[in-house]
């Protein structure tokens, strides 16, 4: 089985982890070999959390510079920071809602622009998907929900070796029950996201 090597970052407290475990466990779910690692980093002081995955037959879960086949950030200035990660074949999938680290909110740094940010993704990237998750998680029900905004966006891409019904019986039976119909709505929410961009 092919390999494909999936990078997600976050901040603290966006449901990085549990996004992975989404993935891991459908994949589980559908026979596909799957590998895991997790950097936590400060992230219950809104740090970064950086989750790498490896789906089909590999020997560990390092992804090294240059090897990402697809990036996804919850935060766009942590995907711009990620993207050593991506090659010319590499697809981003980035929220565009900034969480500005405190050093901008003490006035000691300067979030980058937008549309600087986006440029500097494609320039590494074939093919950059870009939305604000964070207004579909709350037309789903719940902000807490970007990260299965941002799992229905991968998943609609069709890189991962994983059908959108596995991650939705994931969804539905490895998340908690109270927000299982949010999850799914945001994973639909997401999915549309990216067949439009």
């Amino acid at each position: 089985m092919d390999t494909t090597r999936l990078i997600i970052v976050a901040v603290g407290g966006q449901g990085n982890l549990l996004a992975s475990r989404v993935l891991g466990e459908a994949a589980l779910l559908a026979g596909v070999p799957v590998r895991m690692s997790e950097i936590h980093g400060m992230a219950q002081r809104g740090g970064v959390v950086e989750s790498a995955i490896v789906f089909g037959d590999a020997e560990s879960t390092i992804i090294s510079d240059g090897e990402a086949d697809v990036l996804v950030g919850f935060e766009p200035s942590e995907t711009l920071r990620a993207v050593n990660k991506c090659n010319s074949g590499t697809v981003a999938i980035t929220n565009l809602s900034p969480v500005p680290p405190f050093t901008v909110a003490i006035g000691k740094g300067v979030y980058p622009e937008l549309d600087k940010l986006r440029e500097l993704i494609r320039a590494k990237t074939s093919k950059l998907i870009a939305f604000d998750a964070v207004e579909l998680a709350k037309e789903a029900g719940n902000v807490l929900a970007v990260n299965m905004v941002l799992v229905g966006a991968l998943i609609q891409t069709g890189i991962l070796p994983l059908s959108a019904e596995n991650v939705k019986e994931t969804i539905r039976t490895k998340t908690k029950k109270a927000f299982t119909d949010v999850n799914l709505k945001a994973f639909d929410l997401g999915f549309s996201a990216a067949e439009k961009a």
